[in-house]
């Protein structure tokens, strides 16, 4: 439940041949320190990177528990894709409106964002594909702080599970 299914540096190390090689036809995005960092600035080749995943097929949806519609718009329209902001993850709710919104069955859709307690365990909870990347930086919002060191643990944990597969 809280470990993701796969672990990237950041989004755009997510390629075609992955989603395709587990039959994921959709992502749910999550937008501060996924897709922007906390200054609203989106990494060079973010934009790219979702161009060239749409041309391949894949749908796309922000869901956001942020509750500034403006910030998570200008990022949707940034990406040219539909959102959904103040989602209250980990609840099942945002993520269920967003499969709805892409039209796709749960097993066909992953989840990126940045956090355990609140991307990983809702997608995990959601029957979806769990996807963890690195925060874009270090600076994050007060609860988020508090949870860090949490999720540092639970991801060298899940690091060192990976790797003991890995051997076999």
């Amino acid at each position: 439940m809280i470990y993701p299914k796969e672990y990237y540096n950041n989004v755009k190390d997510i390629k075609i041949d992955f989603l395709n090689k587990n039959n994921i036809k959709g992502l749910i995005l999550d937008v501060d320190n996924t897709l922007i960092n906390l200054d609203k600035q989106m990494p060079a080749g973010v934009s790219d990177w979702a161009k060239n995943l749409k041309k391949s097929g894949i749908k796309m949806c922000i869901l956001s528990n942020s509750n500034k519609i403006n910030k998570v718009e200008a990022v949707a329209k940034i990406l040219e894709v539909p959102y959904i902001f103040f989602a209250k993850k980990p609840f099942k709710s945002g993520f269920m409106r967003a499969k709805k919104i892409l039209k796709l069955e749960s097993e066909n859709i992953a989840v990126v964002g940045d956090q355990i307690f609140t991307d990983v365990i809702g997608a995990n909870r959601c029957g979806m594909f769990s996807i963890l990347v690195k925060p874009i930086e270090e600076k994050d919002y007060l609860l988020t702080r508090i949870k860090r060191p949490l999720e540092k643990f639970i991801i060298k944990r899940y690091e060192k599970l990976k790797r003991k597969a890995s051997l076999k």
